[in-house]
């Protein structure tokens, strides 16, 4: 009976079912199952996020090669300096490339002018309304946008010619710079030229208006007879002409005293040259000894800092005088 027990026993072992927990085959089977949901699992979400992070690092630690790993025994002091990232080559890279580009300004600036510098800053309001006190004024080479009945070869056209066809800021005739006397030590005058005068003319009595002269004769004007032809200038808000009355206190204008004419203005833009000036007091730009007040101007140096300059931060500045002989008493800072 043991025997037989014992093979019943083992019969039973084989053939009826186990309650006490899964088969092995149930198991392996679920096993397989979970494996292959975790493998989806990973497959669409953790791998290629893992995959990403891997190549972001490599992005990052690239970017980090091409910069800071720069070194000038490997690299060279030029392409050193080009792609470091140290502070102080990066502040000096940006100074250079602003440096750069106000030079090419300056220069496209003098290619189409003529004349350098090409920009003053107006100062006083000699010239009101037509130019207002920090108006920023581009100007060109007197043989430059030449306009019809120009005097001779000077290329400036008068007040008297451009009369109905020819107008520059509010009135007919082009607006100068010149030097008072053909001085090199006074500072430049910006007035418009009013007619053109032949040497030995009576110009008192043959062109001058009388609402600028009065009944006053040749012989009580020292510019008058003309000693030279020239022309006679005035600022448009001033009484009387330069040559008579007026604020330039000059005699009749030489076209070689001629630094060039004025084209447009720009509203306001001077007013940062203005400010520069009045911080240094003159400690830089000469201060004019004569009555009136003037114009200062800005980018380059023409002489002894004495000649108009360009604006608005692009260079180094000089004064052109406006010379206005019903405002020195208010605006005058000489």
């Amino acid at each position: 009976m043991s025997g037989r027990d014992a093979g019943g026993s083992d019969e039973r072992d084989e053939d009826e079912p186990s309650f006490g927990g899964p088969s092995s085959a149930e198991t392996e089977a679920d096993t397989e199952a979970d494996t292959e949901t975790d493998t989806e699992a990973h497959g669409t979400g953790d791998r290629p996020r893992a995959t990403r992070d891997r190549a972001g690092d490599s992005s990052d630690s690239g970017s980090r090669a091409g910069t800071s790993d720069v070194t000038i025994e490997d690299d060279g002091v030029v392409r050193w300096f080009l792609r470091t990232d140290d502070e102080p080559a990066v502040l000096v890279r940006d100074v250079l490339s602003s440096v750069a580009i106000v030079a090419v300004i300056g220069l496209l600036l003098f290619a189409v002018s003529g004349v350098w510098p090409p920009l003053v800053a107006v100062e006083s309001g000699s010239m009101e309304p037509n130019m207002e006190r920090g108006d920023l004024i581009f100007v060109v080479d007197e043989d430059r946008f030449v306009g019809d009945d120009s005097v001779g070869d000077t290329g400036v056209v008068t007040l008297e010619n451009g009369q109905g066809d020819y107008e520059k800021f509010g009135q007919a005739g082009d607006v100068i710079v010149f030097r008072p006397d053909g001085s090199e030590r006074q500072t430049p005058v910006i007035h418009r030229a009013h007619f053109w005068v032949e040497e030995g003319e009576n110009w008192i009595e043959t062109k001058a208006n009388e609402e600028f002269v009065g009944d006053v004769t040749c012989e009580e004007v020292r510019t008058c007879p003309a000693r030279y032809d020239g022309f006679v200038t005035k600022g448009d808000a001033n009484a009387g002409y330069d040559q008579y009355r007026g604020g330039a206190r000059t005699d009749v204008v030489k076209p070689e005293w001629i630094t060039g004419k004025a084209t447009f203005r720009i509203p306001w833009l001077g007013h940062v040259r203005l400010f520069f000036d009045e911080i240094m007091a003159g400690a830089i730009v000469p201060v004019s000894t004569g009555t009136g007040t003037g114009v200062v101007g800005t980018i380059g140096t023409v002489g002894a800092l004495g000649s108009a300059g360009v604006a608005a931060g692009v260079g180094v500045a000089t004064r052109v005088h406006h010379r206005n002989r019903n405002r020195n008493q208010n605006r005058s800072r000489e």
